[in-house]
Order: C-alpha cells, then sequence, then structure tokens
C-alpha cells in the first residue's frame, strides 16, 4: 500500500500533489478491488475470508480518507491548493469506494443470513 500519510506534509507542495493524488486513486482502488473481492469470497459461503477482505479494505480506505482529510485541513477553505482534474478524478475514486464497500458489507450479511 502506499503510505500516504508521509507523503502529506502540513501545507502540500505542488510537485507532491500528484504523488499524493495517486496514492488516493491507489489506495481507494485497492480498498473497492479488496471489497468486491471479498463479496466474492461470500458468495462462495467463505465469510471468514470475506470479512479479513473487508477489515484490509478498510484499512486501505481509512488512509485514503486521512490523507484527504489533510488536504481539506491544508487547503483551509481558502483555495490554496491548485484544483486539477486528477485530484477531482482522486475523489472522485475515494467517493466510490467509499460507497462500495458499504454496499458490500451490507450484501455479505444478506449472503451470510442465506447461509
Amino acid at each position: 500500500m502506499f503510505d500516504l500519510e508521509n507523503a502529506v506534509a502540513e501545507d502540500v507542495v505542488e510537485n507532491d500533489l500528484e504523488e499524493v493524488v495517486m496514492g488516493l486513486i491507489i489506495n481507494s482502488g485497492q480498498a473497492r478491488s479488496l471489497a468486491y473481492a471479498a463479496l466474492k469470497k461470500a458468495k462462495l459461503g467463505d465469510f471468514e475470508a470475506a470479512k479479513a477482505m473487508m477489515a484490509e479494505s478498510r484499512t486501505a480506505l481509512n488512509e485514503a480518507h486521512l490523507v484527504q482529510t489533510k488536504l481539506i485541513e491544508s487547503d483551509q477553505g481558502e483555495g490554496k491548493m491548485k484544483v486539477s482534474l486528477v485530484l477531482v478524478h482522486a475523489q472522485d475514486h475515494l467517493m466510490t469506494s467509499m460507497l462500495s464497500r458499504e454496499l458490500v458489507a451490507e450484501l455479505i450479511e444478506l449472503h451470510e443470513k442465506i447461509q
């Protein structure tokens, strides 16, 4: 996993922003992939593996969310940070990953109840 926390300083320098944004995308994508892999395990009845994968997914998502929070804090609502298409793309990845993970958790719970 990409270590986003160490990549974000108090004030993000423009050169580092690209690295931070890529880290957001990588960790968000990892979280979403793990969630869908967990769903596949649940469909097969392997709920222990599904729960372990969902825990890994939560860790990746937490790392991405922490960096998002630091980015917001460093901007202080004053437009200090340059908003680029890739930053918007990273935010989109994070939000869709959060939503996917929530929905997958519900689906896993339903599969468990059915079995």
